[in-house]
């Protein structure tokens, strides 16, 4: 059965400095095997790259409220100020710790609207998240089909923080051709009681399961997957934003 396939997590090797323009899809193609059934979990860091969302700090010009913020948090006011603009709404602030909380354009609640600075050579630099992370994964998908025939899922990942546990672990912010949810509501469990709240975060998952085949200073942003075919489809589906919670919901805010 393909429940009993064995799960193989294999870096990408050799993918050569990410820069504007770059072809994600193509470059994965010459150098690594992919059929249908595969997965290729590709960091958040590595599209933004490719899609020239970088900034540089020199660039931003901070409005009063972001130096206002930006003051109270220790944070530099440009950085506060791309937070801003990145963002939905501020969901909460710790003055103590210098941690903003936001919800993103897409609607992900991540610290600093999901901006990084880790592993870029220009200090002054930051990187923004994709503007639609789900968009991104099935033009990736699309170019590989265009080079191979073949049609293997992609999911886009990036570390987010957990409300309730300490410690980092990589989440889906994009994805085509992979199930979002298992949802096993109204469905039996082994001894007939019908589960009322069970939808397994299939996607969330498979990205955490990526990161253990590399290391954060690797270099080796694609990942690739076998044994989980039974999660891949033709269709690309409706996307990581079909499993963010409403606002409604959200009995943490």
């Amino acid at each position: 059965m393909d429940a009993q396939k064995p799960i193989l997590t294999t870096a990408v090797p050799g993918l050569p400095e990410i820069t504007p323009g770059f072809k994600l899809g193509a470059e994965v193609c010459a150098r690594v095997d992919l059929v249908d059934d595969d997965i290729l979990v590709i960091s958040q860091k590595a599209v933004s790259k490719a899609e020239g969302r970088m900034v540089s700090l020199d660039s931003v010009d901070p409005r009063p409220e972001a130096v206002r913020l930006g003051s109270d948090l220790g944070k530099d006011p440009r950085l506060v100020e791309l937070i801003l603009a990145e963002s939905r709404v501020v969901v909460r602030t710790d003055l103590a710790r210098g941690i903003i909380i936001t919800e993103t354009r897409e609607g992900f609640v991540c610290a600093n609207a999901g901006i990084d600075a880790s592993n870029l050579e220009d200090p002054d630099s930051v990187i923004l998240l994709p503007r639609d992370c789900d968009q991104s994964a099935r033009l990736i998908r699309a170019e590989i089909e265009d080079e191979l025939g073949a049609r293997p899922a992609v999911i886009i990942s990036d570390s987010f923080g957990r409300a309730w546990r300490h410690g980092q672990v990589e989440v889906a912010l994009g994805c085509a051709g992979v199930e979002v949810l298992d949802d096993w509501r109204g469905l039996p469990d082994r001894n007939g009681r019908i589960l009322t709240s069970t939808a397994i975060g299939i996607a969330d998952q498979i990205a955490a399961a990526s990161d253990l085949a590399r290391s954060k200073t690797s270099g080796t942003p694609v990942i690739r997957i076998r044994g989980l075919g039974r999660f891949v489809s033709r269709e690309n589906g409706p996307g990581c934003r079909s499993q963010l919670r409403p606002p409604g919901e959200d009995l943490f805010r």
